[in-house]
């Protein structure tokens, strides 16, 4: 599985790429989290992410990836902020940073803040971030290069300074060179503190380790529940720009459904079905055998013609899924089945109301009560293949050609049609074909107008 790191300013991909095997993706924003969850990686980790003229990534964001079980680092920067806020959710934080936020040490989300270019401009800085500061003084004092009253001036000045116009030079006017030792401005260029960076390449040699150690992810005990704005973000949620594997969001997909003119509410109708049978299963049935799985996987692979390994990649691909995901999706239908077999005799007693708030209950009773008194008057009540001479599969054959479906190819695939179209064993699928075979051939005028007769009067 793969690993998703969100960076950028902080830290370079290609620098990062030598510490971590992963997909570096720019600064998180808003959604980004809960996209890559989706992809079901090894692992995300959190370095940068935006806040200000786009909204940061929320917290339940990570917390679904974590209720997921999958893993979420966090140091640096956003990364440190939130991992020191859901340290207790089981998110990892890593680094001098994270502990400073942790701790208590550090409050202000300004601290990590800087500004910065585009992804175009790699991200070029143009202002200090207030953590770095604080290292870079620490190190001055431990060093004697500051007393404690000069360090306490130079943290207020560069403090008291907006974000974005926080640099060196800046803060040692505001403070005034000529108060300060002798040589610090030089010292500052050559001995700087980056501890964003460094945290940053400490999480990633962290997450290296821990995967390949096989460290099991986090076991959190809660879920997250489904507000308006949660599932708000859920239908809205695209793939991230920077991610083409990524899955397209569920909103963009309805809408390609509304205007391409699917049934939307027959859609939304499935998924609901879907939701209530599932529900239901977790309810009243245990889990499926893994034979039962196994069968059912093998059967949705021969229905669709993926009998080779790339068939079935590319399937995978074009339906934005992984091979773990195609086997949760099978036994989820194994188990939706076992469900609305066991709900089958209390769903078909509404049927009938069904059928009348539809509009088609009349329709389907009158030629129902057509058919029997037609039949009845012939003595084709309970008609035989015989009768009709025609075997199973050909009359298969001719009641799939009507529906315009695929026909069984064989005497051992008529079982499976019986299926899908809703019988229970096959004597009753050929009763019924015959039934409807005899009736629509009692009906057909002949050539000179009249009711053929023949081998069905």
């Amino acid at each position: 599985m793969t690993v998703y790191v969100f960076t950028g300013p902080t830290l370079d991909a290609e620098t990062a790429a030598t510490l971590l095997d992963a997909v570096y993706l720019p600064p998180a924003q808003h959604g980004d989290v809960f996209r890559v969850t989706r992809r079901r990686p090894a692992a995300i980790g959190i370095v940068d992410g935006y806040f200000e003229h786009v909204p940061a990534v929320w917290h339940k964001e990570i917390l679904h990836a974590l209720a997921e079980g999958i893993p979420v680092y966090g140091s640096a920067s956003m990364g440190a902020l939130r991992a020191a806020e859901l340290d207790a959710f089981g998110m990892r934080g890593v680094g001098v940073i994270h502990r400073w936020f942790a701790d208590g040490v550090l409050e202000d989300d300004d601290e990590v803040a800087v500004a910065h270019g585009p992804a175009e401009d790699r991200y070029r800085m143009s202002s200090e971030a207030m953590v770095n500061i604080r290292a870079t003084v620490a190190l001055a004092r431990a060093e004697s290069v500051l007393d404690a009253s000069a360090a306490t001036r130079v943290l207020d000045a560069a403090k008291a300074r907006f974000y974005p116009e926080r640099s060196w030079p800046r803060i040692l006017d505001d403070v005034g060179v000529d108060t300060l030792p002798a040589g610090f401005a030089a010292w500052v260029r050559t001995h700087r503190v980056d501890q964003k960076r460094l945290d940053a390449q400490e999480m990633l040699r962290t997450m290296a380790a821990d995967l390949a150690a096989g460290v099991p992810p986090p076991q959190v005990g809660y879920r997250v529940e489904h507000t308006v704005w949660w599932d708000h973000l859920v239908r809205h949620a695209g793939a991230h720009p920077d991610d083409e594997q990524a899955a397209v969001g569920l909103e963009a997909l309805l809408d390609e459904l509304r205007v391409q003119g699917g049934s939307y509410a027959d859609a939304v109708r499935g998924a609901l079905l879907r939701d209530l049978l599932l529900a239901e299963a977790a309810r009243t049935l245990g889990p499926p055998d893994q034979s039962e799985v196994q069968q059912a996987l093998d059967t949705f692979r021969v229905e669709r013609g993926l009998f080779e390994p790339a068939e079935l990649d590319r399937w995978l691909a074009a339906n934005d899924l992984d091979r773990p995901g195609l086997v949760a999706l099978v036994t989820e239908e194994v188990v939706a089945g076992r469900a609305a077999r066991q709900l089958e005799t209390a769903v078909l007693d509404r049927l009938a109301d069904h059928l009348r708030t539809k509009g088609a209950y009349a329709e389907l009773a009158s030629r129902a009560r057509a058919k029997q008194s037609l039949l009845a008057a012939h003595g084709r009540d309970n008609p035989g293949l015989r009768d009709a001479g025609l075997s199973a599969l050909e009359l298969c054959a001719w009641h799939a050609a009507r529906l315009a479906v695929v026909p069984p190819a064989s005497e051992a695939d008529v079982e499976a049609y019986a299926t899908t179209i809703g019988f229970t064993s096959v004597e009753d699928l050929v009763r019924e074909l015959l039934r409807e075979w005899f009736f629509e051939h009692l009906q057909a005028p002949d050539r000179s107008g009249g009711a053929r007769t023949g081998t069905v009067s």
